[in-house]
């Protein structure tokens, strides 16, 4: 059900020294760290989802409530992405992103935004290639 989670800072350094050492008692296991994004992530061991990833909100703008902060959820299709959007859309959401490709996370990152009649901001994302198995980040070849 739930693809990915992403909480915004401020401060990423204060932001590691804090998530890195509960995450630690929680069995979490640190995926990344990229400070010059700033952004970090981490999950479960033996597992490709849930992420939690933890960073500077991608607009570059300061982290507030429903700014940085985004729920994402798994969908098994593209066809359910889709779906999901248009149906956001016609519940009186906001488009952030259309639904489509986003190769710039990996190669079958299918993915579609938006923001709740709050302002909530939430992903609806399919990791799987078109009419193909499962591929993620961790799976796939680089050839």
């Amino acid at each position: 059900m739930i693809s990915h989670v992403f909480l915004g800072t401020n401060d990423f350094e204060r932001a590691l020294a804090f998530y890195q050492p509960i995450l630690a008692v929680l069995g979490l296991q640190q995926r990344f760290i990229d400070r010059e994004r700033p952004f970090a992530g981490w999950q479960q061991p033996g597992v490709e989802r849930p992420l939690l990833l933890v960073g500077r909100p991608y607009d570059q703008q300061p982290a507030l409530a429903g700014n940085g902060g985004m729920l994402g959820l798994l969908a098994a299709t593209r066809a359910q992405v889709d779906e999901a959007h248009a149906l956001a859309l016609r519940l009186g959401g906001r488009s952030e992103g259309p639904p489509g490709l986003r190769p710039h996370y990996h190669p079958n990152y299918y993915g579609a935004y938006f923001r709740d009649p709050d302002g909530n901001k939430l992903s609806v994302t399919c990791h799987t290639p078109e009419g193909g198995p499962s591929q993620s980040p961790s799976t796939h070849s680089s050839t």
